[in-house]
């Protein structure tokens, strides 16, 4: 099959590669209709040297048609239609039975995270969804059946990761009715977030990016503020003063690659090995005192200058990870199919999988207005 592949660091090329195949009687392979880039594979695309070999399969937002299934798989059969999610759980563990999918004690045996598509060595070394097939381990659980045949993928496709990531955010992050929430990035799942902190009665929600275009994306979906980050050194101040205050509630959308337009302002927060925290530095200047901050970008590696005294301090929660999304999907797909959400609204750039390294590039450079790119194999 040809597959996007990981071959170091920015370079994100199209192979081809062995099919996968069934290993355990709990398996499925499914053939990909569509699948996307995520936020998160930049962050591989940029640092995947620890924990990606050269040819490794990258991604973790894919759907498809159920090809074949393993002797132990009882819910799914040839023909089904499904979304995958990007956590990989085995659905009777302590974690999965108590809606922590994310941290499945079975699917990452050897690592102390637990299992993700397209992740590495760090989760589960499984291989990942940009690719034309996919082997589907625990499959009656790490999958979802879509109900209704005739809407389209791009309507549902998003259920693998980035809308119930940015659902739980907002839930986890304990936003509620007249709340003052500050979204740091409005790329898709910032875009999802700010959505989701509107429906929850955020009094004010605050899009904060470099990138105009995605700010501009914030107001006219969401009808959100806006704040065009220009400065790292007094952007934390200035949110502060701009909600009089703090916000009752930061989520961090960016993640240890996020705000590169302004990187060469800001040099000495920068780590060629950690990424940049910035967008948590900024969060704890702008923060309420016994607020909430939620970190939801990855941060994938060790960071010095973390603020600890600033959340101490100033008693502020700091809650992170990775979303638990399989117990939510069905949740969010039932506010697609009531018209609740339109998350095609993101979608600027549907490309097929054999053009996924100039994907990468637009995708990562913001380029040709970019938000959100879907491949089809």
């Amino acid at each position: 099959m040809h597959a996007v592949t990981w071959q170091g660091n920015q370079k994100m090329e199209v192979r081809r590669v062995d099919d996968p195949i069934i290993q355990e009687p709990t398996d499925a392979i499914i053939r990909i209709t569509a699948t996307a880039i995520c936020g998160s594979d930049l962050h591989l695309y940029h640092h995947g040297g620890p924990v990606l070999e050269e040819g490794y399969v990258v991604g973790h937002e894919p759907m498809g048609i159920v090809e074949e299934v393993g002797s132990q798989v009882h819910n799914l059969k040839k023909g089904d239609r499904v979304v995958i999610p990007f956590n990989i759980g085995c659905g009777h563990c302590h974690f999965c039975q108590n809606e922590m999918e994310s941290q499945c004690d079975n699917s990452s045996t050897e690592s102390l995270y637990g299992g993700l598509f397209g992740f590495g060595k760090l989760n589960g070394n499984h291989w990942g969804g940009q690719a034309e097939f996919l082997r589907v381990p625990f499959a009656d659980f790490t999958s979802f059946i879509v109900p209704e045949s005739s809407i389209p993928d791009e309507k549902v496709l998003f259920l693998s990761d980035i809308l119930p990531t940015a659902y739980w955010s907002v839930q986890n992050a304990g936003v509620k009715k007249d709340d003052t929430v500050i979204i740091l990035g409005s790329g898709p799942v910032g875009l999802f977030a700010q959505k989701f902190a509107v429906m929850a009665g955020a009094k004010r929600v605050i899009a904060v990016d470099p990138v105009a275009h995605r700010l501009d994306k914030a107001h006219s979906y969401n009808q959100v503020e806006t704040f065009q980050l220009d400065d790292l050194a007094t952007s934390g101040d200035d949110l502060y003063e701009l909600t009089k205050g703090g916000a009752d509630v930061i989520i961090d959308c960016v993640g240890m690659d996020g705000l590169e337009p302004v990187k060469e302002k800001a040099k000495n927060l920068v780590s060629l090995q950690s990424g940049t925290i910035s967008p948590i530095q900024m969060a704890a200047k702008a923060v309420k005192k016994f607020g909430t901050v939620q970190i939801t970008g990855v941060y994938m590696t060790p960071a010095s200058s973390y603020p600890l005294q600033e959340f101490f301090m100033r008693n502020v929660d700091v809650k992170h990870g990775q979303a638990p999304v399989i117990h939510l999907m069905p949740k969010i797909y039932e506010m697609i199919a009531n018209d609740e959400i339109d998350p095609t609204q993101i979608i600027t750039h549907t490309m097929a999988l054999a053009d996924a390294t100039k994907a990468y590039e637009i995708f990562d450079q913001k380029a040709d207005n970019n938000i959100k790119v879907v491949l089809k194999p």
